[in-house]
């Protein structure tokens, strides 16, 4: 079933984008317009809470559950799960199934990445994993563990983990603080932090410390990243507390400023998300919720010329106002210039938004129960 979507008519299921177009702080004249009229497409249904979604090659889309399982359509529409060994996976509270990334080289080396939960002899914590995926889709083969002992909260709270496969071949993996007070600015920590590494696991070349994964830090919990084209900027997407959700431009050695431990032993989260009086040099943010949040666990770029004055700019996902926000930056790329919300209302809980090469976007539900991956691109003229 296709829906279209326009900001004056309402379906069955959408009432519309709506362009509710408002100037950010930079205060620049409005230049994107309204948001085009785009159109719904339910991909694959009866999922539960599908944590992250991927588009191959092949026009293949491999979407995974936080509870333990790999769902793939193939180009044709056939829908079938993959066999894969999740023996060891831990899924408790907000851990589990998490991230996925194809490797830069994925026609070539069938790599699959995945960040999730495992709990073995020799303890728990969260991983990234690397799959091989069969040609017909219907079986992945454990490969290496990449990297290990990214720490997992009592109870899987702030468990992270976004992935992001860099065009170099590179790694980037966002993680969580598992709501502990000193993890967000121990630099000995993988908590909290955003994280690059190579395939095989070691510190990526350009990381501030040679022999450290840590990218940047002072964090909350790192759950969207995305590649501005054109500019390799990265951008993280945090879950903010009871408010300031936040889009961070990433610098290596970035502190952006969470430090939730002024009381001993105690994780306080009414610290302001970005802290200058107690976080000198911290970071601030390109864009802010304020109060209340929306829950942002996930953000991607879109491209294409069907998107009008909106393309180039990020999308992000909300859980909390269910709705995908626009946000069109500043050349710069330090603030906002406008936003505008789609979908808002229409689908519940959204999590995670892909961008595939014709423009379209990969948006999965996080409901819950019937969940859905959507494919939401603009309409034809």
């Amino acid at each position: 079933m296709r829906v279209r979507i326009s900001g004056s008519c309402a379906a069955a299921i959408a009432v519309g984008l709506l362009a509710a177009a408002a100037p950010g702080a930079h205060a620049a004249p409005p230049t994107a317009g309204a948001l085009p009229a785009s159109t719904v497409t339910p991909l694959i249904e009866g999922l539960n809470k599908p944590w992250d979604v991927v588009a191959a090659p092949d026009g293949t889309i491999l979407t995974g559950e936080r509870r333990g399982r790999f769902v793939v359509r193939d180009p044709n529409g056939g829908i079938r799960e993959v066999r894969a060994d999740l023996s060891d996976l831990y899924a408790e509270g907000e851990t589990g199934l998490m991230g996925l990334a194809l490797a830069a080289d994925f026609g070539t080396s069938r790599t699959l990445y995945s960040c999730q939960g495992h709990r073995g002899p020799d303890g728990t914590d969260i991983r990234v994993q690397s799959w091989t995926v069969d040609p017909g889709w219907t079986e992945l083969t454990r490969g290496a563990t990449v990297l290990a002992g990214i720490p997992v909260g009592q109870g899987g709270r702030h468990g992270g983990c976004r992935l992001f496969a860099h065009p170099d071949g590179s790694l980037f993996v966002g993680t969580g603080d598992t709501a502990h007070p000193q993890v967000p600015q121990d630099r000995n920590s993988l908590g909290g932090k955003v994280l690059h590494i190579d395939p095989d696991g070691t510190p990526a070349a350009g990381n501030p410390d040679p022999d450290s994964p840590v990218f940047t830090l002072g964090h909350r919990n790192v759950q969207g990243l995305a590649l501005r084209p054109g500019t390799g900027e990265l951008y993280a997407v945090e879950q903010g507390t009871v408010r300031d959700d936040e889009v961070n431009l990433l610098q290596p050695g970035g502190n952006y400023g969470y430090r939730p431990d002024r009381f001993p032993f105690v994780y306080d989260e009414s610290v302001p998300m970005t802290d200058p009086a107690r976080v000198p040099g911290a970071i601030g943010a390109v864009w802010s919720s304020g109060a209340p949040t929306l829950a942002t666990p996930g953000g991607t770029f879109v491209t294409g010329a069907g998107w009008q004055g909106w393309d180039g700019a990020l999308v992000i996902t909300s859980q909390q106002q269910e709705k995908l926000l626009f946000l069109e930056l500043t050349a710069d790329g330090r603030s906002v210039d406008e936003t505008a919300t789609a979908l808002e209302g229409q689908f519940g809980r959204l999590r995670s938004v892909t961008a595939r090469p014709d423009g379209a976007l990969l948006v999965t539900t996080d409901n819950g129960r019937d969940d859905r991956v959507l494919l939401v691109e603009p309409a034809a003229d």
